[in-house]
This record gives structure tokens, sequence and C-alpha cells, in this order.
């Protein structure tokens, strides 16, 4: 076991509800790499003054998870083009006190809807509008769907993202079906509270090619069991946590495990969660 020293560098998350997916993942990467480095995650009681600590403390790196991933962009000093392009945040990276915001999210959903060969003539409902919905629209409007609906209470949030990618809107799913079906919303996350527990309806699941579950806790969320109960294929938000969590590595340390190494971390990280 690596014991704490003065050397140490530090990198953390910050999320309204914490899990020890990064925690594991970065921390086996640093221990199997020789890295004098320790990760740790936090649930902010007032994110300005965390984002404030990060500055201060010289961490180097910081995880930015829901809800946050909007409301950081006023408390940094530099947007990466990663995260400029679609206002969110999901990495900062601390250069001896100033802060660049990047976002790895994109890119993670990017490979998986290029890795499953998802078909951008087919039709998506993307439930939510946060900043990690900002991500994943992006990245299947960048792979040419547009066909794309998105689903939102929130009005204003949901029209104004539908509208910069030039999809639509609608306020409720109903009995609507698509043949990809996204959920970029906390239901189902682990310690949620929301009702209903499964973003789509069962007869939705049932018809669609493809359902996506951007929530990597639990890994298999009530959403992807349901899928595969009835043997609809899947994406979960595991393998996004695992895609994203590799470019935050690579951007706080410089250095690129090997595809050996990633997959260890990634069995020690879902390991954490059986």
């Amino acid at each position: 076991m690596t014991l704490l020293n003065k050397d140490m560098t530090l990198c953390i998350s910050l999320s309204a509800r914490p899990s020890n997916n990064g925690t594991r993942f970065h921390n086996h990467l640093y221990e199997a790499l020789g890295l004098n480095w320790i990760y740790k995650a936090f649930a902010p009681t007032d994110l300005s003054q965390a984002i404030a600590g990060v500055r201060g403390l010289g961490i180097r790196g910081c995880a930015i998870s829901m809800p946050y991933k909007e409301d950081v962009i006023a408390l940094v000093d530099r947007m990466d083009p990663s995260a400029s392009a679609i206002e969110s945040v999901n990495t900062i990276v601390n250069d001896d006190g100033v802060l660049t915001a990047h976002n790895t999210d994109y890119s993670a959903i990017a490979q998986l809807i290029e890795r499953d060969r998802l078909d951008p003539a087919a039709s998506v409902l993307l439930r939510g509008s946060g900043g990690m919905a900002k991500a994943t629209a992006a990245a299947f409007r960048d792979a040419g769907f547009t066909r794309v609906t998105i689903v939102a209470r929130n009005e204003r949030n949901g029209r104004m993202l539908a509208d910069l990618y030039g999809f639509s809107w609608v306020a409720e799913v109903g009995d609507a079906t698509a043949d990809i079906l996204v959920n970029v919303t906390p239901i189902g996350m682990a310690g949620g509270a929301e009702e209903p527990t499964l973003a789509f309806s069962e007869d939705a699941i049932a018809a669609a090619s493809v359902v996506f579950d951007v929530v990597a806790l639990p890994a298999e969320t009530p959403l992807i069991a349901a899928a595969r109960s009835a043997g609809t294929p899947v994406i979960t938000g595991a393998e996004v946590a695992t895609l994203q969590a590799l470019e935050q590595f690579v951007l706080y340390t410089g250095i690129r495990p090997s595809a050996e190494q990633v997959r260890e971390a990634e069995e020690f990280m879902r390991a954490g969660n059986a």
C-alpha cells in the first residue's frame, strides 16, 4: 500500500453522489505505473470553495460530475475547445494555479457510438438536458444523427439543447419509441429517489435496437437490466466511465497506459461495485 507523503500529487472528483469508480480506476493505474499520486472523491457543500481549494492547494486534476458540469464554467480560467464547444465541463487540469476545463465525456460517447456501429439513420430518444446530455447530444450530432428527440421536463433547457443541435424536443416520454434510447438523467442512479426507476417504458425498451444508459453506478442500472431481460443490446455507463476516466488520466499525468493496464484498472473499478 502506498503511504501518504508530502510529495504526493493529489487528484480529486466532485459530485453530488460520489462513487468509487474514478477512485479505484485512477489509484489502480497510479500504483501499476509507480506514480506517487493519489485520487479522492468528494461531495462539495460549496462548489466555488471547492474549486478555490483545487487552485490554492495545488491539486493537479479535478473530475466534475452531475450536477456541476455547467456551474463550474464560471470558476475556471480557461476553456479547452472540448469543453467550450458544448459548454460543459467534466475535467479540470491545474497548471501552477491556472485552471483549464476540458470535456472527456464527449470523446467517450463518440467512441462508443463508433465502436457499436450505431446507424446515423436511426431515430433516437435522448432523455436529459444537463451538461452530460450536451456532451451526448453533440456526439450523436457529430456522428451524423439527425432524427434525435430531446426529452426534458425543463422546457427552457430542453428546447435550448434541441435547438443547439437541430433536434426536436418533448417534455415527456409518454408512449414514444425509438431505435436508440439514451438515458442521461439520474433516474436509476444508486442513492437516487427518482420515480420511476426506468427512464423509458418496458414497451419502448423491448422495441428499441439499442439501449444506452450513461449512469455508471450501479453498473447494472434498472434500465440496463430491463434491456437485457428484453433481449435488447445495451451500452452501459460503466463503459463511458472507463473511457472518459482514461482520457482524464492522460490529461493529468501525460502518460497513456497500455491497453492491458486499462483493462486491469477497469476490472478493479468494477469489482468495487460488485
